[in-house]
């Protein structure tokens, strides 16, 4: 017999299924990875033997009761949250807790213990994204899926060695390139083992993919390759993100230089963008973990914003995150500036979520 489970490592979230003999094999039924594992997923029992990991709680070393273990923190807790208020203590969660799990813990601090001190790994790993959605969409939404990647005619992997670090998904990828001729732009100032699949390779300066983006989105202008129309409809400030990108980035001969890729190359690129309506453009930690993070998300997100190209398949933005469920800890207000559900530290949010909690000393402010 075996149990649907999911695997812990990074962020695809690969679904498995576990054998009491000790096999671990993928779910031919799960939509992230449809049986594919790789080398890490494949060997996840290894991580299991007895002989080497913790069976139940320790105290000072010594085996302890659930009980007893729990009976300690809460004693603990209590006693600092007496003596130096609720903002003494803090909960610090996994990307690889389940969203319930995420739920329980975000209720009991930010509701029942009344600090927001929880934060969880999308702090380290997807913070500049999440501020990136909440300037684009109002809300931190991620407006693509996996599957786009796989009706997609151009895919742009920006700051994300794939292979490596979502291997699962590459495997995805390099198998619709196969099919169907997806070309695949990495842009990354190392040749990464992502490049070995890539029809061009971008290795830009660090830290220009702003001025690299800005160009973008001049020479979709330029080449009249903007949907005006949706714009308009569906969005704002065109206008005065268009000027800050001509100002920075006023010709392909000064981003190339800005960004030490050739002027060929962008061009190219650019002209691929342009002309390819199914565009999926990916980031990650090579975007994300940056001074100037959140700017290059909403570089990269206004390229598709200023196209029309969100809501349809084979197109829009995607981050790629670090842990299995770092999106699901968002979802419901892991972090310590969000409640949940996506809401925030606002009225009536705040009001409504007090209520249904029925927490009347919740945390009122964020951390």
């Amino acid at each position: 017999m075996s149990v649907r489970t999911t695997c812990p490592y990074c962020g695809v979230g690969c679904g498995v299924l576990a054998s009491a003999d000790g096999s671990i094999a993928g779910d031919t039924s799960h939509p992230a990875n449809r049986g594919r594992l790789c080398s890490k997923g494949a060997a996840l029992a290894e991580t299991l033997i007895d002989a080497v990991r913790l069976l139940q709680p320790q105290i000072d070393g010594l085996p302890a009761t659930w009980d007893a273990a729990l009976d300690l923190v809460a004693r603990k807790f209590s006693r600092a949250i007496a003596e130096h208020g609720p903002d003494s203590v803090a909960f610090y969660v996994s990307g690889q807790l389940l969203t319930e799990d995420y739920y329980v813990a975000n209720k009991l601090m930010k509701g029942f213990i009344g600090s927001g001190n929880i934060d969880t790994n999308s702090r380290l790993c997807m913070a500049s994204s999440v501020a990136g959605h909440v300037r684009a969409f109002g809300e931190d939404l991620v407006p693509a899926c996996y599957d786009d990647l796989e009706a997609a005619d151009l895919v742009v992997l920006a700051g994300s060695n794939m292979a490596w670090c979502h291997p699962v998904l590459y495997q995805r990828l390099a198998a619709a390139k196969e099919a169907r001729g997806t070309r695949i732009v990495v842009i990354d100032p190392r040749r990464t083992a992502t490049c070995e699949i890539a029809d061009l390779h971008l290795a830009l300066r660090s830290g220009s993919d702003v001025m690299l983006f800005a160009g973008l989105l001049a020479h979709l202008a330029a080449r009249d390759a903007c949907h005006s129309p949706w714009s308009t409809r569906h969005a704002s400030g065109f206008a005065a993100a268009l000027d800050v990108a001509q100002a920075l980035a006023p010709t392909l001969a000064e981003v190339a230089a800005k960004t030490g890729v050739a002027a060929a190359d962008l061009g190219l690129f650019y002209d691929w963008f342009a002309t390819t309506e199914r565009t999926v453009s990916c980031y990650s930690q090579g975007v994300n973990q940056s001074t100037a993070g959140t700017d290059k998300v909403n570089a990269i997100i206004n390229c598709h914003l200023a196209t029309g190209r969100l809501g349809k398949p084979g197109m829009g933005p995607l981050s790629l995150t670090g842990q299995p469920n770092a999106m699901g800890g968002r979802e419901v207000g892991g972090l310590a500036n969000q409640l949940a559900a996506h809401m925030a530290f606002t009225e009536p949010d705040i009001d409504r979520v007090r209520r249904f909690w029925n927490a009347p000393a919740s945390r009122s402010e964020p951390a």
